[in-house]
């Protein structure tokens, strides 16, 4: 039996509740683009449908553990403990966000919660990722450092690099390759000079003689299972793991809404309208991890239904305050313009 067995029922509702909020927060920006057009300033990269990567990946951490995520990056820090006031007061760039309205979607940083940066570039984040962990083993802190990224950064130069060096000098560093099957607008199963060679993507770590190992991604405690044994190797000081995490994410590469006409529906927003394909959609659907993860609690009577909802309209609530306290913040003052600009 994997890791995961030994969870509390409590640990296990934690998880639910976490998976929930990245969900309601998520639909929360996706709305802002037509309840409040013009609010977000061109676009904003959803994680919807990885709620079981990201949380069953979390939840294997240690309190110093540091988690540095590309440029889809909401989800994490409403999990490290970052508040979600201020991770949409920061997506609506407004002063009250986590970076004072100057990160927006793609930069989120909250040090205090051990989610040092954010990268804005395809693959660069896993370079960070690992001269943080460096630093943990030069420091001997025992942090282990969690690095997520989309499986398109695999075709970077950055990503061979890292690994080879994490791989040599056994850097303490989870390496998470979130694989939804898209890079931008392009399947990964499309044979052109576009497509990424390998399959699965977690092979790719036999080049640097590390473990490499794909896992179900809309299963939270499947996700926590191979983390756990991942984060443990890193922190006996055996080296990096490459763990390819598979889910369907429900919105397209990037939302953004520029020029009218401005749709009367955000589900307009969704996959389905950008990459076109019905079927799979629904399939995800259908295989949807909080919907999966719900029933799964419930038949196993960790959670009955009342719980679950009183869960669910908890989260609901607190969603509304999050949109209300961003909508109301201040923008940055134009004279905040050069403030933490370095020469």
């Amino acid at each position: 039996m994997g890791a995961s067995s030994a969870l509390s029922n409590e640990k296990l509702k934690w998880m639910y509740t976490q998976m929930c909020r990245i969900r309601d927060f998520e639909e929360r920006v996706k709305r802002t683009f037509v309840e409040h057009p013009g609010v977000i300033r061109g676009h904003a990269h959803l994680g919807d449908g990885a709620e079981a990567s990201i949380v069953g990946s979390l939840a294997t951490r240690h309190e110093n553990d540091l988690v540095m995520p590309s440029y889809r990056c909401h989800g994490y820090p409403l999990v490290l403990g970052t508040s979600a006031k201020a991770v949409m007061a920061e997506i609506y760039q407004r002063k009250t966000g986590v970076c004072k309205g100057f990160g927006g979607s793609m930069h989120l940083a909250d040090p205090a919660h051990h989610l040092p940066t954010a990268s804005g570039i395809i693959g660069q984040g896993i370079a960070h990722a690992a001269g943080a962990a460096y630093a943990a083993q030069v420091k001997k802190t025992g942090q282990v450092v969690y690095s997520f990224f989309g499986d398109g950064s695999s075709k970077q130069g950055a990503f061979y690099e890292t690994l080879n060096m994490a791989a040599v000098w056994k850097l303490p560093v989870v390496f998470v390759l979130e694989n939804n099957e898209y890079q931008a607008y392009t399947h990964i199963k499309l044979e052109d000079a576009n497509a990424i060679a390998g399959d699965p993507l977690s092979q790719k770590a036999k080049a640097f003689s590390i473990p490499g190992v794909t896992v179900d991604g809309t299963d939270p405690l499947k996700v926590y299972d191979v983390v756990s044994e991942a984060a443990e190797r890193a922190r006996a000081g055996n080296g990096p793991t490459l763990v390819e995490s598979k889910f369907y994410r429900f919105s397209p590469h990037g939302n953004a809404i520029t020029v009218p006409p401005v749709p009367t529906q955000f589900q307009e927003h969704e996959a389905i309208e950008v990459y076109g394909n019905k079927a799979e959609f629904q399939a995800a659907k259908d295989n949807d991890p909080i919907k999966k993860f719900r029933a799964h609690l419930i038949s196993t009577g960790v959670l009955n239904e009342a719980e679950a909802k009183k869960i669910e309209d908890f989260v609901r609530t607190e969603m509304d305050e999050v949109v209300k306290f961003a909508l109301e913040s201040p923008m940055p003052a134009p004279e905040d313009a050069l403030n933490n600009v370095y020469a």
